[in-house]
């Protein structure tokens, strides 16, 4: 008998599993898994729109904590039967989301799959991605979190609402009650919203474009939602965007089958859309508070547009009832007393402010004004208009100055700041008008055609003594004299300028032209809330802060949002207490008179524009910064081509400055805003920079005004005779300031018959070189080119 050895159980075999029981674990494993799988199923029901539609009121609170208003309790949605529903409008919603709709199980695995992985990643979860997902998440309104244990669920309720309910039935609910913007859910509400019709009467080009604003309301919505997304959500970029993607559910809807290549071909622009309606209770000033809040709320990234429609939310504000009160009653003032469009018909009209009021010290928004009724008005006038702001920009160009330099002449283009010279305000420039503009080197700038720049005053008067027309820059700013900061801030560089314009709080999609050296006199157009803010910034001697509106927002669950000040040290004491200690110049005797508070300091700067198509006045005291701005711009969106309107003649002035109305109504308004305040003033600045330019120029050659051809060597396009851009801006006795006579009071006492020049005989209109375009480019006699009408090119006051 032979003896077999035995084998050694106490090796590595001993921990190898047989393969029983691998495969026994694996049977139990799998069918755990289709346990919970069906139990999952057995547990979930199908959602009913009806029942989990209701919403709750968002109630808005005024800094004080009182109520202002409760809105969003109703929603605007009414159910209609699938008969109801154009078969253009079904056939949209499939050809562009789910072709395979009435073939598919509900779900969309590769969806699914690529959800997952997002959230593995640590990323957002995405949306369905099947007509009967999609149903299904508006349907789940008492849960939209963001979580792995809610997509789980929608993907089983999903399941089984495909394999129970009819498809006709899936597409009647999903399209009665997803969101269409405009507070508008299911497709009756929005061809109301939209279109002032009953949805069983929409056209083919109608539904497809209802299909698109599907994709979201913010970015498609043909109005546009600037105040959530001021670059990417302006009326033209969401127009462009609307309609190309209506244009491609039209064309996969004939590629379908859908829809025939005659018909199709009806509908080759975006359809006309009215305005959008506002809650009667949001009307006067607390719909345009009310937008900017809900606005400030989804930028938090905390609550999304949709939830925040479904209500139950308490925002609290940082707006002042009294204040906004009294910003909007001293507005009315001057339209009750000044505007009169029946009787000027051709000047008054289309009369419209904008303003802001910001706390210095924290960047809450106190006050605005954003136009005559939210319900009738829909732009707020505090927020993106397009206006540009003019001389109002200069102290951005000093501040760069006083904080980098001048340039060295005799280094290259981009230099260290230990490279440049610091600028104080004794620092002289010349106030010459028609002034031909340097490089910082010296060479003559030219553009990339090798056209010059001369650049021209207001009145196109020199200020300063001759031969060479110096003057410091204090008593340039106190003027408003164009051709000194011009100058001045070719020598700083352009980039610095724009660079400390955003220190300031200026947003870089508004600061428009910093190619040109016109940029430096203000052809950009921030909102009265930036530009408010951007000054509130030197007040608090260079700590600069985000300007907000909401301070916190609960809902049942409890605090979801609360704003927390961040600040930053945009600039030095020295440099932004230098720059008040300027602008208090031009409000005690300058072009700002009219807005001199008794017994508290005032800083402040106005501002005019090219053509005179916008005007404005930007002030502070130490606790308070406020932007008032003045333009004519028509609300009718059925006038083609909309532009900025001259502002010669109205309100019966000769030409409207900041000085006038702009300045008036900030004194009204901080007179009362400032009221139990404590009595504070301004820092005492240090002494900064060394005074640059200071050694005399050489007494030039007389020589007679440059000729023909000169000019149309060095301004391409001519300069505008009074015949061109309205009536003549050239000075008065009873207007300005003589060109020598430095000590009267440049025009802009309050008691002035016209309001006040704004400048003295500085600020204005500048020889252009040729325009570059943005959009809306209003072809004016300047070769203006810029957004709504305005000119990177023409120069500003």
């Amino acid at each position: 008998m032979i003896d077999y050895p035995r084998h050694d159980k106490d090796g590595w075999h001993r921990w190898v599993p047989s393969w029983r029981l691998v495969s026994g674990l694996c049977i139990a494993f799998f069918g755990c898994l289709v346990g919970a799988a069906g139990l999952a199923y057995a547990m979930v029901s199908v959602p009913v729109i009806d029942e989990s539609a209701t919403a709750q009121n968002n109630v808005y609170y005024w800094a004080d904590n009182s109520r202002m208003v409760a809105t969003g309790g109703e929603r605007n949605r009414q159910s209609v039967n699938l008969s109801q529903i154009p078969k253009a409008m079904r056939n949209a919603v499939i050809s562009q989301e789910n072709k395979t709709f009435y073939d598919d199980s509900g779900i969309d695995p590769k969806g699914i799959a690529r959800a997952v992985f997002n959230m593995a990643k640590g990323g957002e979860t995405q949306g369905g991605s099947t007509i009967t997902q999609q149903y299904v998440k508006n349907a789940m309104l008492n849960d939209q979190s963001q979580t792995i244990s809610r997509k789980v669920k929608e993907i089983f309720v999903s399941i089984k609402v495909g394999a129970e309910e009819p498809k006709d039935k899936i597409l009647e609910g999903y399209l009665n009650s997803a969101y269409y913007g405009r507070g508008a859910y299911g497709i009756q509400a929005a061809a109301r919203a939209y279109f002032n019709v009953d949805a069983v009467k929409l056209n083919p080009g109608q539904c497809a474009f209802l299909s698109a604003v599907l994709k979201g309301a913010t970015y498609y919505d043909p109005a546009g939602s600037v105040s959530i997304d001021p670059v990417g959500a302006t009326p033209e970029a969401n127009q462009k965007r609307a309609k190309a993607q209506m244009q491609d559910t039209l064309n996969k809807m004939v590629e379908y089958g859908h829809l025939s290549q005659t018909e199709r071909a009806k509908y080759t622009e975006l359809p006309a859309t009215k305005n959008p309606q506002s809650n009667a209770n949001l009307g006067g000033q607390i719909g345009y508070l009310v937008r900017l809040a809900k606005s400030s709320v989804v930028r938090s990234g905390e609550v999304s547009e949709q939830q925040l429609e479904k209500g139950g939310y308490s925002i609290y504000t940082t707006f002042d009832k009294k204040k906004v009160n009294e910003l909007e009653k001293s507005v009315q003032k001057v339209y009750k007393e000044k505007i009169d469009p029946k009787k000027r018909p051709e000047k008054d009209t289309y009369v419209q402010f904008g303003g802001a009021s910001i706390d210095t010290e924290t960047g809450a928004i106190k006050a605005i004004y954003g136009g005559e009724d939210a319900t009738k008005h829909f732009t707020n006038n505090a927020d993106v208009t397009g206006a540009q702001v003019g001389s109002t920009f200069k102290p951005f160009v000093l501040a760069a100055a006083m904080k980098w330099g001048v340039r060295d002449p005799d280094l290259g283009e981009v230099q260290a700041q230990d490279e440049r010279t610091r600028v104080s305000p004794k620092s002289l420039y010349s106030g010459k008008n028609n002034l031909k503009i340097n490089n910082y080197d010296g060479s003559i700038w030219e553009n990339e055609k090798g056209e010059q720049w001369r650049q021209e005053n207001d009145g196109q008067d020199s200020i300063g003594n001759p031969p060479d027309y110096k003057i410091d820059l204090r008593e340039a700013m106190r003027q408003s004299v164009n051709s000194a900061f011009v100058q001045l801030g070719m020598d700083v560089g352009l980039d610095k300028v724009k660079e400390s314009a955003m220190d300031a709080g200026l947003l870089e999609d508004s600061l428009a032209g910093s190619g040109y050296p016109s940029f430096s006199i203000g052809v950009s157009d921030p909102s009265a809330i930036r530009m408010a803010s951007a000054y509130a910034t030197f007040a608090d001697s260079g700590k600069q802060r985000e300007p907000y509106s909401v301070t916190k927002v609960t809902h049942k669950s409890g605090t979801v949002y609360t704003h927390k000040v961040e600040e930053k040290q945009a600039f030095t004491a020295k440099v932004a207490d230098n720059v008040t200690d300027v602008l208090k110049t031009v409000v005690e005797k300058g072009t700002g008179t009219n807005a001199q508070l008794p017994g508290r300091d005032v800083a402040g700067k106005t501002g005019t524009t090219d053509g005179n198509k916008s005007a404005w006045f930007v002030g502070y005291t130490p606790q308070l910064s406020t932007a008032i701005s003045m333009y004519r711009y028509p609300d009718d969106e059925s006038i083609k081509d909309r532009k900025f309107l001259e502002m010669y003649g109205t309100g019966g002035e000769k030409k409207i400055h900041g000085a006038s109305f702009p300045s008036t109504i900030w004194q009204d308004y901080m007179s009362d805003a400032v009221k139990g305040m404590k009595v504070e003033k301004f820092p005492k600045p240090e002494p900064i920079g060394e005074v640059i330019n200071d050694t005399p120029s050489p007494t030039p050659t007389p020589s007679p005004s440059p000729s023909a051809s000169e000019t149309e060597e060095t301004s391409p396009s001519p300069t505008p005779s009074p015949s061109d851009t309205g009536p003549s801006t050239s000075p008065s006795a009873t207007e300005t300031c003589g060109v020598w006579e430095w000590n009267c009071d440049d025009g802009s006492n309050a008691g002035n018959g016209n309001g006040g020049n704004d400048s003295g005989g500085s600020e204005g209109t500048g020889s252009p070189s040729p325009s570059t375009t943005e959009t809306e480019g209003d072809g004016d006699s300047n070769g203006n080119g810029n957004t709504r009408g305005n000119s990177i090119l023409g120069s500003n006051g």
